[in-house]
């Protein structure tokens, strides 16, 4: 058999293995691995794989993952989530449909000291989901609202896709964050559009009754000093993590570790972390770690093995010269990633597919920033697609309700899902949305 042959039924043996139920990373080894056998020999799929481990693991970049997944972790427990949300309901009050807004940028805020979308539908879907039922809206809107603005989590820096994503590429996780700003204010302004329009044409789709939601004078009855002292700890945190990393005074790293360390300091001024919870915190936060470096690690494998086969410049060779073309390819890219997000996790997807199609996508001279972007995006939205929709399972999960089925989450996501499509196609018309802020 050629190489290529190989690299053909090895994604063919994964694709299997996965259905059948294996882990993906565990799925990714053990192909690579006799694929090296076949292509070289086992000696060189024994040395290969150490190699594997050794580089790919060992970049002191690496270290930004646990801390950004600790710092996401102590943000959540100490209620800062609660306290965006607040800000932001007292904010947009008296615009029609202003909860929901206030959701989305609340959501926007809060991923902007996270990084991880389940994070951001979970905290949100027990804060925002009570209080707009309270005022009137529909429980199919409000779980709708949170399941759709949970993914700007993954997108507004930091962002664990974008950590990942960067490493494949092998581009600056630095200006992978900047670039993921412009489009992340791109799909809150999208939602909040949504929402307007919802609230405006189909108000049984949005409220419990034709009026639309209802204040009452002591639903806000804070002053500035409540203001101030639910405002100030996300402030702060943003100028530690944003501030300094975009300022050029810390690398991803180092803001990382700042940003866990705020984090922590505000939990305990606030009470709201026992040494059993942190000592939870941390086990969590290594267990996350551990299954995206041993992903990372497999994924590295599988992309060395490919580009022995061949198979890459391959594909690249016969989309780019023939019918298809460059960006025939980017359309059947991002629509296999939606249609993966329908069954497979978002980091999966990722360490599936951009092995074979980041070669393709520098042969076709894209921007890799902006592709990595596209991809991030066209990932999220699997988070509200079913049947496996991770968001919607989580809001789910989170608000324990019986009687409440993940079709109406579904349903409730629809409009969305929409919004996010949209925004998909006017980033993949003008990449300057992306870039502006990384070329800078």
């Amino acid at each position: 058999m050629t190489g290529v042959e190989i690299g053909l039924i090895a994604i063919a043996a994964l694709i299997f293995l996965i259905c059948l139920g294996m882990p993906i990373g565990v799925g990714m080894l053990l192909v690579s691995f006799v694929g090296v056998s076949f292509i070289r020999n086992d000696i060189v799929a024994y040395r290969m794989i150490g190699s594997v481990a050794n580089d790919s693991l060992r970049e002191y970049l690496f270290a930004v993952v646990p801390l950004f997944v600790l710092m996401g972790l102590l943000v959540t427990v100490s209620g800062i989530g609660k306290d965006t949300f607040d800000v932001f309901e007292r904010m947009l009050k008296r615009v029609l449909g202003g909860l929901g807004i206030a959701t989305v940028f609340a959501n926007a805020v809060f991923a902007s000291i996270t990084g991880v979308s389940i994070a951001s539908a979970s905290v949100f879907s027990r804060v925002a989901v009570p209080e707009m039922a309270r005022h009137g809206y529909t429980r199919k809107f409000a779980t709708g609202v949170v399941a759709g603005s949970s993914v700007l989590g993954m997108l507004i820096p930091p962002s664990l896709l974008l950590i990942v994503y960067a490493v494949l590429a092998e581009e600056s996780v630095g200006r992978m964050f900047l670039a993921g700003i412009g489009p992340g204010l791109l799909l809150a302004v999208m939602f909040s559009l949504t929402i307007l329009i919802l609230a405006f044409t189909k108000k049984s789709f949005v409220f419990e009754n034709a009026e639309g939601s209802s204040f009452s004078a002591q639903d806000t009855a804070w002053g500035a000093s409540g203001m101030a002292k639910r405002i100030l700890p996300i402030l702060c945190l943003m100028v530690l993590v944003l501030g300094g990393l975009y300022g050029g005074f810390l690398n991803p790293t180092e803001a990382g570790a700042v940003g866990a360390c705020g984090a922590l300091v505000i939990a305990l001024l606030r009470r709201t972390l026992s040494g059993k919870i942190f000592w939870d915190l941390l086990v969590e936060a290594g267990q996350i770690t551990v299954s995206v470096l041993f992903l990372i690690m497999a994924a590295t494998f599988f992309s060395r093995m490919l580009a022995m086969s061949g198979l890459p410049s391959l594909l690249a060779d016969w989309m780019l010269s023939g019918p298809i073309g460059p960006y025939g390819f980017l359309a059947l890219f991002l629509l296999l990633v939606i249609l993966l997000g329908c069954l497979i996790d978002s980091i999966s997807i990722m360490l599936i597919v951009l092995p074979i199609a980041i070669p393709v996508a520098t042969e076709a001279g894209f921007d890799l920033i902006w592709f990595g972007i596209l991809t991030v995006v066209a990932v999220e939205i699997g988070l509200l697609t079913p049947p496996f929709g991770l968001s919607v399972y989580t809001i789910k999960t989170a608000l324990g309700q019986n009687d409440l089925k993940v079709g109406e989450i579904f349903r409730g996501s629809t409009p969305f899902f929409l919004a996010m499509v949209a925004s998909l196609f006017v980033l993949a018309a003008i990449p300057e949305i992306s870039t502006w802020l990384a070329r800078l």
